[in-house]
């Protein structure tokens, strides 16, 4: 399966802002983005970020390469959830986020289990969590309502998910989920609405963008 495998820091100074790709290193000062708050390239600190608000095209084309590279997403399958929360009723820009934020590796992420979407990725792809007591292993598997994600009986024996036990409950987790420290285990208890939808974005320049 495809993933992005370069400098993750990059992509917060080619966007101009924090995507906290890193995890709990994104809220130090060792984060990059904190000295080098500029474009990556030659003439990135020169040029600042004001090249990139200079037409309409660009502010939109900046907003959808920022939520694709938030949750992680390859252009292809971006445009596959564009197209699917365009299908679907209500605004589409909400549909969109609601379908990223639906993701296996965003749930683990968001409950707890990682502390990053990307480190999330890599532990369901190694086969670490069920959903409704069957493995799966597919990072972009859609978690649907009232489904049960837990880490499997033989993971919980790792070191990694016993340190983990201790760190989760610092974590806030969203109202539209429910965890389970002690088990390891989460439930979907409905879908999240906008404003519980904590990232930093304008998803309606992603459909002007789709829709020229």
């Amino acid at each position: 399966m495809a993933r992005y495998l370069g400098p993750a820091c990059k992509l917060c100074r080619r966007e101009g802002a924090k995507l906290y790709l890193k995890g709990d290193k994104c809220y130090t000062d060792k984060c990059p983005f904190e000295e080098r708050a500029f474009p990556p390239g030659q003439h990135g600190r020169d040029t600042g970020f004001r090249k990139r608000t200079s037409t309409n095209y660009t502010i939109q084309l900046r907003e959808k390469q920022k939520v694709r590279r938030i949750y992680g997403v390859l252009e292809r399958q971006f445009r596959r959830y564009y197209r699917e929360a365009r299908r679907r009723a209500g605004l589409t820009g909400e549909n969109l986020l609601v379908l990223l934020e639906t993701r296996l590796d965003n749930i683990v992420y968001r409950l707890g289990f990682a502390d990053s979407r990307a480190q999330a990725r890599q532990l369901v792809q190694h086969g670490h969590f069920t959903v409704n007591g069957r493995r799966v292993t597919i990072p972009s598997y859609a978690v649907k309502l009232g489904d049960a994600i837990a880490v499997r009986p033989e993971s919980r024996r790792m070191s990694y998910f016993k340190d983990r036990r201790e760190l989760m409950g610092k974590r806030n987790v969203p109202a539209w989920l429910t965890l389970d420290e002690e088990l390891q285990s989460g439930r979907i208890l409905a879908l999240p609405t906008r404003q519980e939808i904590d990232i930093p974005v304008q998803e309606q320049l992603i459909v002007e963008f789709y829709s020229r």
